[in-house]
C-alpha cells in the first residue's frame, strides 16, 4: 500500500478552484453527518408499521441524493429498500431527486471521513497543477466532466443496481489521468507500507500513477462495495480529455527542473 504525501511540482498561481472544491466537499459531509434527525424526511414504508431504527443522517443523504444506476437507466424515481421492520415487512425509501441531478450531486458526497480525506488528499496533490495548467474555467469543466463520465461508466456496467453511488473518486481519477499526461516526470513523495516496514520514497509520477491504475483495474472484478470501474473510467477520460484542453502553444509534457 502507498499514499502520496506531496509532489515536487510548484504552481504559478494559487489553486483557487481546487481549494473551493475541497472546502465544498468538507462542508457537504459535515452537513450530512450532523444534521439533526428532526429535519430528516420520513421514509415511505411498505407497511404503516414503525421500523426498529431510523436511517442516520449520513445514510439519509446517501439514499436521498446518491446516484442509483437503475434509476438513471429508467429515468424515474424508485423505492429503495433500506431494511425490514420488526414484523418482517420491507422498509423502503421513496427517492425524489432527479436521476440527472444525482449524476452531479453524488460527486460531492462521501460515505466516511476516510473516504473524504483520501479523495481530497489526492485532489490537492495532483489537482493544483492541472488547474494551474488549464486555468479556472477549463478546470471546472474538466473536473465535472470526468466525474460525470466516471459515473456513466459505473452505470454502464451496473445497470440493474439499486445501490447508491457517491464520491469524488471518479473526478479525482480524471485529474490523475491528466497528471500522467502533463507531468510524468514529476516526483511524488510517497508513504510506502511493505508488510511491517513503513518508509517514504520519491517516486516518478508515471510510476506512481501506473501502479495506482493497475490496482484499480485489477480490483474492478471484486465485490468490495467500491466503484472501481468509475475510477478506471475517470482516469482514462482524464488521460484523453486533457490533450484537447491544454494550450496547444505549449508542449503537452512539461519538463521540470
Amino acid at each position: 500500500m502507498f499514499i502520496p504525501l506531496k509532489d515536487y511540482n510548484p504552481t504559478r498561481r494559487p489553486a483557487v478552484v481546487v481549494i473551493f472544491i475541497i472546502l465544498l466537499n468538507f462542508s457537504v459531509f459535515i452537513f450530512q453527518s450532523y444534521l439533526s434527525r428532526q429535519h430528516l424526511q420520513n421514509p415511505l414504508y411498505a407497511s404503516d408499521l414503525q421500523p426498529l431504527a431510523w436511517p442516520s443522517s449520513l445514510e439519509y443523504f446517501v439514499l436521498k441524493d446518491g446516484l442509483v444506476p437503475l434509476e438513471f437507466v429508467k429515468q424515474q424515481n424508485l423505492e429503495i429498500p433500506v431494511g425490514k421492520d420488526r414484523w418482517g415487512h420491507d422498509v423502503v425509501y421513496q427517492r425524489r431527486v432527479s436521476p440527472l441531478l444525482s449524476l452531479l450531486f453524488s460527486l460531492f458526497m462521501h460515505g466516511s471521513w476516510l473516504h473524504l480525506l483520501g479523495n481530497m488528499l489526492f485532489l490537492w496533490i495532483f489537482g493544483n497543477n492541472i488547474e494551474d495548467r488549464l486555468g479556472w474555467i477549463k478546470f471546472i469543466f474538466f473536473y465535472l466532466l470526468c466525474g460525470v463520465g466516471a459515473n456513466l461508466v459505473h452505470i454502464l456496467f451496473n445497470m440493474n443496481s439499486l445501490i447508491p453511488v457517491i464520491g469524488a473518486s471518479g473526478a479525482v481519477s480524471g485529474v490523475m489521468g491528466a497528471y500522467l499526461v502533463l507531468f510524468p516526470h514529476a516526483r511524488v513523495r510517497t508513504l510506502v507500507f511493505i508488510f511491517i516496514l513503513v518508509t517514504t520514497m520519491d517516486i516518478p509520477a508515471a510510476v506512481f500513477l501506473a501502479i495506482w491504475f493497475i490496482f484499480q483495474f485489477l480490483s474492478a472484478g471484486g465485490g468490495s462495495g467500491i466503484a472501481w470501474l468509475a475510477h478506471v473510467g475517470g482516469f482514462i477520460l482524464g488521460f484523453l480529455l486533457i490533450k484537447f484542453l491544454v494550450d496547444k502553444k505549449k508542449p503537452i509534457v512539461e519538463i521540470l527542473p
